[in-house]
């Protein structure tokens, strides 16, 4: 809260939209304070429906040109929103994309932006939303890393799905490639705090499951909004990415139950896999679970346990 107050911008230029979902942590007291002292500020509470539902309430309830989202545990680089906004309004932009990094709980830089990402292309160029999903985007699909045009998300068809993990995966491609204008900044602005205690990261066996049960329908989601484009290769991808990192989630926690799973992958025909902007050791690694997923697993799982990667029985 405090780093959205730190952007050089009076309180009537911009609003921010607190969304208590639910939380059980004594959060709402927190932005009940904010409130009272800054009015620009809002808070609406509601039951719990996950960050795509938070999301939503937001986005229904937004007044500006423009919408930024920024989860909990994150916060903003001090005094940058204003050229960002600038910036959208001279080039007449419908989404703007700019640089983040990982901080960890002391608020610390653990894993910096690397010039030499290939997968990850910032240079300030204008163009259409396909062309910058195909070539300037990698898999990692953070919601807070774009402002929005407003007009351009709130509309009924493009709310977030609700009550899903990695609700920005399937969101972040559907909203891109509507855009005619789009393009990116290397400015650091959203700082994503890597929470060992966060959903994705504890070793909760029913919400591993269901994360596994979501990765499905990620997959599920790719193949929904391949079927109006010409270039198919970015959800090809990802289709293959989801899956490497849904069957280590399963050769981890559930490494029995892998034939099951593998199963459920043929019957959405994933199979072959495609391997656009996958790093070296994920295409090799295609190339085994192409030829034979049976035995990827076993080669895998027996490298996860060799690196002490698995969980303590």
């Amino acid at each position: 809260m405090e780093s959205l107050l730190s952007q050089g911008m009076a309180s009537d230029e911009y609003e921010i939209i607190t969304v208590d979902d639910g939380s059980t942590d004594g959060g709402n007291l927190i932005a009940r304070k904010f409130v009272n002292e800054h009015s620009n500020i809002r808070l609406i509470i509601q039951n719990n429906k996950g960050a795509g539902g938070a999301r939503n309430t937001g986005m229904r309830q937004a007044k500006g040109r423009y919408i930024l989202f920024v989860d909990a545990d994150d916060f903003l680089s001090f005094n940058i929103l204003k050229p960002l906004l600038d910036k959208m309004d001279f080039e007449n932009l419908d989404i703007l994309r700019f640089n983040y990094q990982h901080v960890n709980e002391n608020y610390e830089i653990i894993r910096p932006y690397k010039n030499d990402d290939r997968f990850m292309d910032y240079r300030d160029e204008v163009t259409h939303g396909l062309a910058f999903l195909i070539k300037r985007m990698s898999y990692a699909c953070y919601v807070p890393q774009f402002i929005f045009r407003t007009d351009l998300i709130v509309r009924e068809e493009n709310f977030f799905k609700e009550n899903i993990y990695f609700e920005d995966t399937e969101w972040t491609p559907r909203i891109l490639v509507q855009a005619n204008r789009i393009t990116s900044v290397g400015t650091v602005v959203f700082n994503y705090l890597l929470n060992a205690g966060s959903i994705t990261q504890e070793n909760n066996l029913e919400k591993k499951r269901k994360i596994l049960d979501d990765k499905l329908h990620i997959i599920d989601f790719m193949n929904l909004q391949m079927e109006c484009l010409k270039d198919k290769k970015w959800h090809k991808g990802m289709i293959a990415f989801t899956v490497l990192t849904a069957l280590d989630d399963v050769l981890t926690y559930f490494s029995n139950e892998y034939p099951v799973f593998i199963r459920k992958l043929k019957r959405k025909e994933v199979f072959p896999l495609f391997s656009y902007r996958l790093n070296r050791n994920k295409r090799m690694s295609l190339i085994l679970l192409n030829i034979s997923p049976d035995l990827y697993c076993i080669v895998r799982h027996r490298f996860l346990s060799a690196k002490n990667l698995l969980p303590n029985p």
